[in-house]
């Protein structure tokens, strides 16, 4: 007899990313596991920031066990589409998949986002890198190898935090943030 196995990408098979030119047009794909290292081919990622109805922003801690920026804070999540996904079917399959929820009102707020960066163990992201944002009614259930805690802020007290203290932030967050205070999707408090 077989086992069931959950059916997810990554329970199925070995997730892989979209490759991109310097157009962002796709020019083929590879494993996920692959093609983050210390000279990563440009591929296509995204970032979701989620809000609540007091309209405060999730943060997430990234989990110790991460390859890449393991324990800093983060936006809500990130991930990547998978070959043929589209990416608000790719938003909603990490948002269950890393913290259990169901998103509403996903809209994309920094469509040509495009960061390169390397952390202290020489490990590369090079994304063209979309922003989005979305609502949840709920707080998330973490996927302890994907989040070590979460926290619900005002975007004050965060666009404060990673002025003050950036080392304990991703740096696609603080690059992202410039770009969405601009956009005033990170305004004063909304609550």
């Amino acid at each position: 007899m077989v086992d069931a196995v959950a059916e997810t990408p990554a329970a199925t098979v070995a997730e892989r990313v979209v490759l991109v030119d310097e157009t962002g047009q796709a020019i083929g794909t590879a494993l996920k596991s692959a093609v983050h290292d210390t000279d990563t081919a440009l591929h296509l990622a995204f970032s979701c920031y989620v809000f609540n109805d007091a309209g405060e922003v999730l943060v997430t801690r990234r989990s110790l066990g991460k390859r890449a920026w393991p324990g800093v804070w983060t936006n809500a999540f990130c991930g990547h589409p998978l070959p043929g996904e589209t990416m608000t079917d790719a938003i909603a399959r990490r948002g269950s998949f890393e913290l259990g929820l169901t998103l509403t009102a996903v809209t994309v707020a920094l469509p040509d986002f495009r960061y390169r960066a390397t952390d202290a163990s020489g490990i590369v992201e090079n994304e063209i890198c979309p922003v989005y944002t979305a609502t949840a009614e709920v707080s998330p259930v973490l996927n302890p190898d994907e989040a070590a805690e979460f926290a619900w802020t005002s975007p004050a007290a965060l666009r404060r935090a990673v002025t003050d203290a950036p080392w304990a932030f991703s740096p696609w967050l603080a690059l992202q943030l410039a770009g969405l205070v601009e956009n005033s999707v990170l305004e004063a408090d909304r609550a």
